[in-house]
Order: C-alpha cells, then sequence, then structure tokens
C-alpha cells in the first residue's frame, strides 16, 4: 500500500509564450520523450498555517523553504492512492521526499485525526514538519495541465511543462473537481528542466536563441499575491 520516493535536483523555471513553445518542441526532438506519466493534470493540496506563513516565507527567497501538500494525477477518492509530499528547497537545491497512501489516510493524518499510520524516515519527516508547524491545515488547491519529458538517452534529465493552471482557497480536498482562478494566461507555458547537475547544451542554445530567461514563478506564491492583491484571499479550509 505505501511506496517512497527521494528526489535531489535543480528546478530551474521558465516562463514561454506560444510561439517560444512550439519551437521548444523542434529543439527537443531526439533528445526528449514523454516519459511514463506523459500528458496528466496534476491536482495539489498546498497545507499552511492560517496566516499562511510558510508561503510568506518562500515568497521572501530565503536561503531554506519547504512546502507540505498532495499530489495527485487523476481523479480521486477517498480509497485511491495519492502522494503525501514534502519538498525543500536549500541553497538551489530540491529535495523532494514523498510517499503513497490513499486520499482518505493521508487527509486524515495531516488534519490529526489519526496518529502516523506506519512507520518511515519519510513518514516521522512529514509528522516533524506538521507537529512544527502545529497548525497546518488546507490552504490553496492547485491544478494545470502537465506534459512531462525524460531524456531519449538515458541521462537524468526531466522537463514538464504546465500550462492552465488554477487555483483556489475553497472547496481544498483532491476530491472535488477542477476550477477555481486563472493563474496564467492563455499564453503561457510554464517550463521546469529538472536536472542533477549541468543543464545539457542543446537546451542551452534554444534558450539563447529564443532569448529566455529563468525566473523564480511560484504556483502557489503568484496564487496568494494575485489573492491578497485582490483582497479575496478567503483562508477557508473544508471540515
Amino acid at each position: 500500500m505505501v511506496s517512497a520516493n527521494v528526489f535531489k535536483r535543480f528546478e530551474i523555471k521558465y516562463m514561454l509564450t506560444r510561439q517560444q513553445k512550439l519551437e521548444l518542441m523542434k529543439a527537443m526532438e531526439g533528445h526528449m520523450k514523454l516519459d511514463g506519466y506523459g500528458r496528466t493534470v496534476i491536482r495539489n493540496i498546498y497545507y499552511d498555517t492560517p496566516d499562511h506563513m510558510l508561503i510568506r516565507t518562500s515568497l521572501e527567497k530565503p536561503v531554506y523553504k519547504e512546502k507540505l501538500r498532495l499530489r495527485a494525477y487523476t481523479n480521486t477518492n477517498r480509497e485511491d492512492n495519492i502522494y503525501v509530499e514534502l519538498k525543500k528547497k536549500y541553497e538551489g537545491i530540491v529535495y523532494k521526499r514523498r510517499i503513497v497512501m490513499p486520499e482518505g489516510m493521508a487527509t486524515d493524518w495531516l488534519g490529526g485525526d489519526i496518529k502516523r499510520p506506519f512507520n518511515s524516515q519519510i513518514a516521522r519527516e512529514i509528522d516533524y514538519t506538521k507537529n512544527f508547524y502545529k497548525d497546518l491545515r488546507p490552504a490553496c488547491f492547485l491544478s494545470y495541465e502537465r506534459e512531462a519529458y525524460e531524456a531519449t538517452d538515458g541521462e537524468d534529465i526531466r522537463l514538464t511543462l504546465d500550462e492552465n493552471i488554477k487555483g483556489r482557497d475553497y472547496d481544498l480536498s483532491l476530491t472535488k473537481g477542477i476550477y477555481g482562478t486563472d493563474i496564467t494566461g492563455s499564453d503561457q507555458t510554464l517550463m521546469e528542466i529538472k536536472v542533477p547537475g549541468a543543464i545539457p547544451m542543446w537546451m542551452i542554445r534554444f534558450l539563447s536563441d529564443n532569448n529566455i530567461r529563468k525566473t523564480s514563478f511560484s504556483k502557489y506564491g503568484t496564487y496568494y499575491k494575485q489573492q491578497m492583491q485582490s483582497g479575496d484571499l478567503g483562508g477557508r479550509i473544508y471540515a
């Protein structure tokens, strides 16, 4: 029932226009292919304190920051397996540790209704984070359409393209549908390059030829800032 994953890598983000995405598709030929996930709609629930301490800290760009979230790749009910993810970033390196369990078990655990359901290093780390912040609760639902690619030569290089990014601070459950406020425009694609070290030369040439520069875009952070500016940050949670 339970499995675990650990990732350590650089994650570099770029915002592409529709035309730049078309140029990227040409540049990737022979270098990248759709991975096992392929094209999916990703659903996330981000946990935060009532005063949004985690995302406020993250937006200050500290040396160290962390996020706790639930993630699903398909329509989900309480019996379906999802990921519980603890994502940390230290000096530009992303460390992601995640475990798989049924959605109902995950929400009950993080909500404090049940104790840690099993004993593993990652589960203990997640439990520590949950207890350290004391009052973590669902704060933001984020969804987006993703295309995920891997290197054709077996190198540990991944590339993702995210579009139609939406967020909401109500109906905070992975068992609900996909709806909310648009965070990006229809002409925008968020590209993330995930590498353990250097970016491959063909990608460097593509970025240079198309005058594309990296960005610090955060999905949850962008939604939070938009809602703060509009005065619509509800801070609601589900029962």
